[in-house]
């Protein structure tokens, strides 16, 4: 993905194989994957762009100041696809979609699937090794430049230098940690084998990320497991006065060094190179080097592992902004409210779908359905959002709301049937609108309905989804159903909630596997005082 940005007058291109990129303004431990810094009008998460099947897509993450695509604000309606020429601005920074870039190949990896093995642990006095050196891994300083003389320490200098660029270069640890081993094979030409071990925080398996080797060896997984609890490098070499068994005899390595992967304390796996001839000479400058490799790999698992996480975040509330409020979807997050499983109450549902929508759509071409649908989803998601809604699903033409849920809400039948007379006002101005353009316009019946239901997250942990599940949502249909355009038909449980609040005309529909069925058809709503004094109507009536 290519990337254009301009930030007051300063042109800057953005390239990366990612296909989806969060941007933001990176402060603290809140790494983006594209920093607009030093926008400060950029909030930290702000947006995200991404690929899917074929075309790019842009979505606010609950940015404090908006985001606009074409100039239109974009904050609170979900993902908005891209085209060619279109403009996105955050803050005070305009992004540009490369649509010509070609992809950007991903790196060959040295990640070994089989080829070597981890050992069984040991405790290290029975290993059979002897430890020639070691340092505190925690206080070792880059080779310093007093030291820098000739070819080979021009190398070592180098690779240290040059580091920093592969971290920020390489945007997968697949292809950073192969390529930092890579390295090591250049600078310690008396090594036989190479290896970076990461470990699992949850299993405490050791995991082998990248490993070089001239001949094949094995790791002792003693020794790996070592460097990692004292926080010590250290170079060994074996024992000539013991019997050996087990790991030394099946390593064939003479001689080696161990490094850990450290990161705030904590130690994330290990890295080593060895030897096959008991001649090889590993020096100081080898193990003070091995430990700043070790200390940059490090960084960069920590780095990516954030950066993952954030993704995955990302992802989680790009799912909820498609079904609830930013306000709802960032408390159920922060609160650790997602959470596969469901739950029995009651709550308000309200359905609304077009009239005559099947026949219309036959005479319409399929970039005008899906204008036209998009047009009306448009003004009424952001109606129910304001009542404390939440968007269950999309139904074709139609949309299925839940109120009272996933929270719940004491005034979750108000909620509902405010949220319903709201939306046909909308509906109606859209309607003028689109009459003024010329295009076609249609009119939404409404069901409302209360009653209890089994409702929560669904799916897997990468992918939930919220639903609701019972025989008040089949109910709701029928409602809805028999609703003419503009018209609210509540069924007699909802009205014994709201009755103070509305007027409505009591009326049958009949219904093909309930029969005829008692239906309330909402006319207008009424204005009830703190007193509990009812006033005259706030509105016209809503069948005029």
């Amino acid at each position: 993905m290519r990337i254009n940005c301009s930030f007051r007058g300063t042109q800057k291109v953005w390239e990366t194989p990612e296909s989806d990129v969060v941007f933001g303004r990176s402060e603290g431990k809140v790494p983006v994957i594209l920093d607009l810094s030093p926008d400060q009008r950029v909030s930290r998460m702000h947006g995200r762009i991404w690929e899917e099947d074929g075309s790019y897509w842009v979505e606010d993450l609950d940015s404090s100041r908006g985001t606009r695509l074409n100039g239109v604000e974009i904050k609170g309606r979900g993902k908005q696809q891209l085209h060619p020429d279109d403009s996105i601005v955050a803050g005070q920074t305009t992004l540009k979609i490369d649509f010509g870039a070609s992809r950007l190949p991903i790196q060959e990896t040295n990640y070994l699937e089989h080829g070597t093995f981890l050992l069984p642990e040991k405790h290290h006095n029975e290993s059979g090794v002897a430890i020639a050196k070691d340092i505190d891994a925690t206080a070792v300083e880059p080779v310093a430049a007093s030291e820098c003389t000739g070819d080979s320490a021009a190398k070592r200098l180098k690779m240290v230098c040059d580091l920093p660029f592969h971290f920020a270069t390489k945007t997968t640890l697949e292809t950073l940690l192969p390529a930092i081993v890579d390295q090591l094979v250049e600078v310690l030409p008396n090594g036989e084998s190479w290896a970076l071990v990461l470990r699992d925080s949850e299993t405490d398996a050791l995991l082998l990320k990248a490993y070089r080797y001239a001949q094949r060896t094995y790791l002792s997984e003693t020794l790996l497991r070592r460097v990692m609890a004292e926080r010590k490098a250290f170079i060994w070499r074996k024992r000539t006065d013991v019997d050996l068994s087990g790991s030394m005899v099946q390593g064939g390595i003479e001689v080696g060094m161990y490094a850990p992967l450290l990161w705030q304390g904590e130690a994330l796996g290990a890295i080593s190179a060895g030897a096959r001839s008991a001649d090889a000479v590993f020096t100081d400058e080898d193990v003070r080097l091995l430990v700043v490799v070790g200390q940059y790999a490090a960084m960069a698992v920590a780095s990516h592992r954030l950066q993952e996480k954030l993704r995955q975040e990302s992802i989680v509330k790009a799912n909820l902004l498609r079904q609830f409020s930013p306000k709802v979807a960032n408390f159920l997050a922060h609160k650790g409210r997602l959470r596969l499983g469901g739950r029995r109450s009651e709550v308000s549902i309200l359905n609304s779908d077009i009239r005559g929508f099947t026949q219309m759509a036959r005479e319409m071409e399929p970039d005008e359905i899906v204008e036209m649908l998009n047009d009306y989803l448009r003004v009424l998601v952001p109606v129910i959002f304001a009542h404390n809604g939440t968007v269950d699903k999309f139904l074709g033409d139609g949309i299925l709301a839940i109120f009272g849920s996933p929270e719940p809400d004491a005034k979750h039948h108000e909620h509902a049937l405010r949220a319903a007379v709201e939306m046909q006002s909308v509906i109606s101005k859209l309607n003028e609108a689109r009459r003024a353009r010329d295009v076609p316009q249609r009119d939404f019946g409404i069901g409302l309905h209360c009653g209890e239901v089994v409702h929560g997250f669904l799916g897997t942990a990468e992918r939930m989804e919220f639903t609701v599940i019972g025989d008040a949502v089949n109910r709701t249909a029928r409602y809805c159903a028999a609703a003419a355009g503009h018209e609210i038909l509540m069924s007699p449980e909802m009205h014994e909630h709201v009755w103070r609040l509305v007027e409505a005309d009591q009326t049958t529909i009949a219904t093909k596997h309930e029969g005829n069925m008692v239906a309330y058809r909402v006319q207008r709503i009424k204005e009830v005082g703190a007193s509990g004094v009812i006033h005259q109507p706030s509105s016209e009536p809503l069948n005029h």
